[in-house]
């Protein structure tokens, strides 16, 4: 019977410690350092929001704990096709970064963070709209302190006149970084009280044309890269004619030269020539005259040509005289 209620007795008190250590439990709540949170009873909030880190006590069964980040949470738009003051439409991807600074308006607004990208969506999708279509071109794209450069310098000599004229004068009014900070502004005002968000920063990501007018800029850039190229084209065209003209002028030059020292040597080698022949014509008149006829014979007649000459004529008569002056082979053997 002893034993019986000391067993009885044990399960009492594992259940009655078991039930304390589950109050517990259920009592104390711990808030790391990047969490925030407020306290549910019932499905709803009650008390103030809960932002030190560390050990915290609740209303065990009928009280929640609803945890939120206390770090910044990034939210990045889809690009956007906008018309800017001077009607160019442009697309324009934004991005943002928030955090929740008052969990209790923020659940009780948007109930979580998909809540909450979804408002930031509409918000800041709505401020930049409105901001880049009462801005121009220019102040979107440049910063009121914008500087030439080398690189801006080069691309603007690659331009058109009036291009150049537009880009040198056209005054920035805002700039890119004051637009930024009145998006920043308007979209933090609407946030803030409303949703219990604060934006801390918003970027400007990306700004492109749409791609029908994306086509006709780079058609254009297209067409302006075929005048250069033309350009250079005919530039090369003219200096390979100056080389070329100056090329043939110095080539006659040395063909002129050559030619009136072919000239000089020919007329001293003729000189020449006729000083060699008047000495053998003076030493033997007749085999001089002989051997000019073989050389005109030489020159005039070819191997197709048949000549008749007549046994009268001087050729014969030549040949005669030399085979009578021969002396004959038995009377060079007698003597």
């Amino acid at each position: 019977m002893n034993h019986t209620r000391l067993i009885a007795f044990l399960i009492l008190v594992a259940i009655i410690v078991i039930g304390g250590l589950a109050t517990l439990f259920s009592t104390a709540y711990r808030i790391d350092e990047g969490k925030q949170a407020i306290i549910l009873q019932f499905g709803r909030p009650v008390g103030d929001a809960v932002t030190e880190p560390g050990l915290h006590f609740k209303t065990p069964f009928i009280q929640k704990v609803r945890r939120f980040e206390k770090r910044i949470l990034a939210w990045d738009g889809d690009p956007n096709q906008i018309p800017t003051k001077g009607r160019e439409f442009i697309s324009v991807d934004t991005t943002a970064r928030w955090r929740i600074v008052n969990p209790l308006q923020f659940y009780t607004s948007v109930g979580n963070e998909a809540g909450a990208q979804s408002r930031l969506d509409d918000v800041i999708d709505s401020v930049v709209r409105d901001n880049i279509s009462s801005t121009e071109l220019v102040d979107i794209v440049r910063s009121a302190d914008w500087e030439m450069t080398e690189e801006k310098l080069q691309k603007i000599k690659e331009m058109k006149p009036e291009e150049k004229q537009e880009v040198l004068t056209k005054e920035v009014k805002t700039g890119r970084k004051k637009l930024t900070r009145n998006i920043l502004q308007e979209a933090g005002e609407k946030t803030l009280e409303k949703y219990g968000i604060k934006v801390e920063d918003v970027r400007i990501k990306r700004i492109n044309y749409i791609p029908s007018v994306r086509k006709q800029v780079y058609n254009r850039m297209i067409s302006e890269r075929n005048r250069i190229a033309e350009q250079y084209r005919s530039e090369g065209k003219g200096r390979a004619a100056q080389i070329r003209g100056e090329t043939s002028r110095q080539l006659a030059g040395i063909r002129s030269d050559a030619k009136r020292k072919a000239e000089i040597i020919r007329g001293e080698a003729d000189g020449k020539a006729t000083e060699i022949y008047n000495e053998a014509y003076s030493e033997s008149p007749g085999f001089y005259a002989f051997y000019r006829t073989l050389e005109s014979y030489k020159q005039s007649l070819d191997k197709d040509t048949v000549l008749m000459v007549g046994s009268e004529s001087d050729y014969f008569k030549f040949l005669r005289d030399i085979d009578a002056s021969m002396p004959s082979p038995n009377n060079s053997q007698s003597k």
